[in-house]
């Protein structure tokens, strides 16, 4: 499994997703600016840090983009590599701007809360399809999901190495109760 966080040297850049046709298209999510630079790195990595992935960009589909995998030439392989993320060591980015940072870069960060409480630390910097979402694991030990949002994490500060969280209201407030079932 490859490391992640700002010291990590692998960045994921896409996710492998279903197949396309007959010929070994595949669909992807891209996570770079722009979906169709991804073919424009060269060869990417798995996840286990191998290499042999190059890729042709042949068309979009809703948000995703349409490749072929060199080496991968019918729909039985394209779809073994379903769910496959897809890497590129971190020099082979351009560096952030100001203010700019990879999702990477924010795994391990401390999250504080507005008056500097300590609340916990980031586990996961993703976005699943319907924003991005951060993982925290709270100083109990338990986890929360809050949308990356400018309203949920105002501040990010990677020099200090923290970000300022201000929890959604009702994210902290205990769930009901199950409704006791037959067994019961």
């Amino acid at each position: 499994m490859v490391k992640t966080g700002p010291d990590s040297e692998l960045l994921c850049v896409g996710v492998i997703g279903a197949a396309r046709g007959l010929k070994g298209e595949v669909r992807i999510k891209s996570f770079t600016a722009d979906p169709g630079d991804l073919a424009a790195y060269g060869s990417l990595l798995d996840e286990a840090g191998n290499p042999g992935f190059a890729l042709k960009v042949v068309g979009r589909h809703k948000e995703q983009v349409v490749a072929r995998i060199k080496g991968v030439d019918d729909r039985d392989a394209a779809e073994a590599l379903n769910g496959t993320r897809l890497y590129l060591r971190r020099d082979q980015l351009p560096k952030p701007d100001d203010g700019e940072f990879y999702f990477a870069d924010l795994v391990g960060l401390k999250a504080v809360l507005q008056d500097g409480t300590d609340w916990g630390r980031v586990v996961l910097a993703d976005d699943f399809g319907a924003g991005a979402v951060l993982e925290i694991e709270l100083v109990d030990e338990s986890r929360v999901m809050v949308a990356f949002t400018l309203a949920n994490v105002p501040e990010v500060n990677l020099g200090a190495g923290h970000i300022v969280v201000v929890p959604p209201d009702g994210l902290m407030e205990p769930g009901e109760p199950e409704p006791a079932g037959p067994e019961d």
